[in-house]
């Protein structure tokens, strides 16, 4: 009771409307990469077709040391996000516990602003670098995952289980990077919700301005155009 006492007091009509976008465009341009219009594929659906091909290529290669390198040069940059990741949630939890700086913050950076709102507002970009935490951990070991499934690989690609095994390796990649991905919109739209600090028609602006520069790079991008591209 106390807490809802609190966001009725603290929150008006147009807080809650800009909590709503801010939701609801995180969760759809997340849907938008991953499941897009058949007419208008993105960069994360035609990844998924070079990862296949990637899989395919290993079975014939020699030698496959460069495939090994290349699982364990993603993660290690999925390492780094982790690490990023962990830093953020620590430095958002000291912030939201630590009533003197918010009270600074009220008085610098925004209009009015009360302490128990800004812990809200913070518990919200926490809560999403929380889950982008999550996405990260779990792309790493699958990628790990990744590793052994290749190394399983036989090296005669006209093995029987050589592509069937090939396969199952594409999927597993695809589904690491779709969780990594995943993680990564989630950080973008922690960023975005700082904006809620300063007041919620800032948090519109920002999520209008995030949304734009999501969709514009999986759907009007020049690396998409290079994607697209037919070899002769």
């Amino acid at each position: 009771m106390n807490l809802l006492a609190t966001l009725e007091a603290t929150f008006t009509g147009f807080d809650t409307a800009a909590l709503l976008l801010f939701i609801l465009a995180w969760l759809i341009t997340g849907l938008l990469a991953e499941y897009p219009p058949r007419w208008r594929p993105s960069v994360s659906h035609l990844m998924k077709d070079y990862r296949r091909r990637w899989m395919v290529e290993f079975l014939t290669r020699e030698p496959r040391i460069f495939d090994i390198s290349l699982i364990d040069s993603l993660r290690q940059g999925t390492a780094f996000f982790v690490s990023g990741s962990m830093i953020a949630i620590g430095g958002g939890v000291a912030m939201i516990g630590n009533v003197t700086t918010l009270q600074g913050l009220a008085r610098d950076l925004t209009l009015g602003a009360e302490v128990a709102q800004l812990r809200i507002k913070l518990i919200v970009v926490v809560a999403l670098m929380a889950n982008a935490l999550l996405k990260f951990v779990w792309s790493h070991r699958l990628f790990g995952y990744c590793a052994i499934m290749m190394a399983a690989i036989p090296n005669d690609y006209t093995h029987p289980m050589a592509r069937p095994r090939a396969d199952q390796t594409a999927e597993i990649i695809i589904t690491a990077a779709r969780s990594f991905n995943r993680g990564l919109n989630s950080i973008y739209f922690a960023l975005c919700g700082l904006a809620w600090l300063i007041g919620p028609k800032t948090l519109i602006y920002a999520v209008i301005l995030t949304s734009a520069v999501l969709i514009r790079r999986e759907f009007a991008s020049h690396s998409r155009a290079v994607m697209l591209q037919k070899l002769e």
